[in-house]
């Protein structure tokens, strides 16, 4: 097989090919994934059996771990925005914050409710919610939203279990660690959240938006009778403390067989899946199995984009990779925070280039995941670290091919052009800040 420099520059064209028959020739995710495994296969000159069994095997493995977490996922955020409990949880944000503070208010707001729910529809949901509060409170639109749109965007790519960070942590084989990355995600997500809250407020004032008819959806959960704020968090909070409080056991020594079962993210999900059906069901009881089924389809889309990377990942894991970069790492030639830098630089390039997040984490994860071998990477904040660098580069940067840059632009009433001047410049910071706290955890802990 082909390794050395030449073996980079084939790994190079493979992400490179990948870039443009999504960006430029608008091939879905999943079929350019598979086309640069069988071009990096045959070109490193890995033999051809072993090329589909590298498939095969990558698309499994990451299945098996994430595709029941984000099934679950998935039903949570659904009968969270169709019972109402978004909405319900949005209102009492504000309420409990007052409108002087809308600003942050509605931040957290996004921060919160994109944790179980994807941040296109959150926003597409919340949207309104800004417009209204604008007139209330004399506050721009254009901040709000900016602020609304920031915050769902955060946590989005920071904090399990949306899938982003699921897929990059099950790729690099972070799995065990899930509880460090919600704790570490949450702690890196208030800093960038006050960052993007000062910047939309100063750039929201100076843009004016249009007037925009919001959807049906939005102006339904001001009618529908919505399930009580304590009901709407319980299948939120429930499995991320299931999670988190495993993980803090698991610090102490003192955890036993229940304690690792009920903390385990598949079956505190699961949990968290089963509270959202019991407590938030439609009015009418047979819309269950609808709303179910609209969560299956819902996470079809980010699950087969993420087995796609599993299996490019295998592809990578064949090569002799890790063999080279061993005696690269050895030679006393780099560092782990310039690992992370490039880690973070990869994850920008494919989000601007090819706009999704999602598949900016599950392509750059799987680059990574031959490597942890070699680079020694054993800690629950080494893996936490390697995580969230992945995830500030996918929020670097949000533009014009992006899903999420034009639902923001369309329904906060923002043109294209004042949203790529504020919403994408914010984007970009959020992503330096999150690599800058990186870089900063692992001087100070690591």
């Amino acid at each position: 097989m082909i390794t050395g420099p030449s073996l980079l520059l084939l790994i190079l064209a493979s992400i490179v090919l990948i870039i443009l028959l999504t960006a430029r020739f608008k091939l879905h995710p999943f079929l350019a994934l598979v086309i640069a495994c069988f071009f990096l296969g045959i070109t490193v000159r890995i033999p051809l059996p072993d090329i589909v069994k590298s498939m095969e095997k990558g698309f499994g493995g990451i299945m098996s771990y994430i595709g029941m977490i984000v099934i679950f996922g998935s039903v949570i955020g659904v009968f969270l925005e169709k019972s109402g409990g978004a909405m319900k949880i949005a209102q009492s944000i504000i309420k409990l914050t007052g409108e002087k503070k809308t600003i942050p208010a509605i931040s957290l707001i996004g921060a919160v409710v994109s944790v179980p729910v994807f941040c296109d529809s959150g926003f597409i949901l919340l949207s309104g919610l800004a417009d209204k509060i604008s007139k209330l409170s004399n506050t721009s639109k254009a901040s709000l939203s900016l602020s609304l749109a920031t915050g769902l965007y955060t946590t989005h790519t920071l904090v399990p279990p949306t899938p982003g960070p699921i897929a990059a942590a099950g790729n690099i084989g972070a799995s065990g660690y899930l509880g460090t990355i919600i704790l570490l995600g949450l702690c890196f997500s208030i800093p960038t959240l006050l960052i993007t809250q000062f910047l939309s407020k100063r750039m929201g004032k100076k843009i004016i938006t249009n007037e925009v008819q919001h959807t049906d959806k939005t102006e339904q959960n001001d009618t529908v009778l919505m399930p009580s704020l304590t009901n709407a968090l319980i299948p939120l909070l429930v499995p991320i403390i299931l999670i988190a409080f495993g993980t803090i056991i698991r610090f102490t020594g003192m955890a036993n067989e229940w304690i690792d079962f009920i903390s385990a993210p598949v079956v505190a999900i699961f949990i968290g899946a089963i509270i959202a059906m019991l407590l938030l069901r439609p009015q009418n009881k047979s819309d269950i199995k609808d709303w179910f089924i609209e969560a299956v389809k819902v996470s079809g889309p980010i699950l087969i984009i993420t087995a796609a990377g599993g299996a490019f990942g295998g592809v990578l894991k064949a090569t002799p990779l890790s063999e080279y970069v061993g005696q690269w790492m050895t030679s006393g030639d780099s560092s782990d925070i310039l690992i992370l830098l490039l880690i973070f630089l990869i994850a920008a390039v494919l989000k601007t280039a090819q706009g999704s997040s999602t598949s900016a984490m599950v392509i750059t994860s799987s680059l990574l995941a031959p490597l942890i071998p070699v680079l020694g990477w054993d800690s629950a904040i080494q893996f936490a670290l390697a995580v969230l660098v992945i995830g500030g580069g996918a929020m670097t940067v949000s533009h014009f091919n992006d899903s999420y840059f034009w639902v923001v632009s369309q329904f906060s009433g923002m043109s294209a052009k004042d949203t790529n001047r504020s919403f994408t410049l914010i984007t970009g910071v959020q992503g330096l800040t999150v690599l800058s706290l990186s870089v900063l955890v692992w001087i100070i802990f690591l």
